[in-house]
């Protein structure tokens, strides 16, 4: 615990239909009996990378730093690469030949700031704030108008490049 301050938890969902196709994530923070909800959607991108943008939109949204985080989120994608080290390996070979890089050099920095702990659990099980993150998700991906994932368009011309 840090500073006497008190832990915020960090609930996260992504989600695409199509994969790739038009994509949302969904954020709720709670933190001393206070709750925040955070929603965005894009035109065409994948589920992953909008797990991982919950994230990174998550913990953008805290105001202090060295905040005592716990991210709750169904993605085994996500929470595997902090708790079993893909990361750091991906940093150590400079995110060569990783998908979503522009997503987890947004991520480090952010994580970094924080003392971040990472939960996995069971999507569309009926866990309150996953079932509600999936909704915001969801609806985010469902409104008109939606902004290009510009990343997710530039991995698609590299990948372009390299045939």
């Amino acid at each position: 615990m840090n500073q006497g301050r008190p832990v915020i938890y960090l609930f996260t969902d992504g989600a695409a239909s199509g994969n790739p196709g038009p994509g949302g994530y969904g954020v709720v923070l709670q933190c001393a009996g206070l709750e925040k909800e955070l929603s965005g959607g894009f035109a065409l991108t994948t589920n992953n990378r909008m797990e991982l943008l919950a994230v990174i939109e998550g913990l953008r949204a805290i105001k202090w730093d060295r905040a005592d985080v716990e991210v709750w989120s169904d993605s085994s994608y996500v929470v595997k690469a902090i708790t079993e080290g893909w990361l750091l390996n991906w940093e150590r070979k400079g995110f060569a030949k990783v998908k979503n890089p522009d997503l987890w050099q947004a991520f480090l920095p952010l994580y970094r700031r924080h003392h971040v702990t990472f939960h996995w659990l069971k999507g569309h099980a009926g866990h309150p704030q996953n079932e509600r993150c999936d909704a915001l998700a969801v609806a985010a991906y469902h409104q008109p108008g939606l902004p290009p994932d510009t990343g997710y368009e530039a991995s698609l011309q590299q990948d372009m490049n390299l045939i």
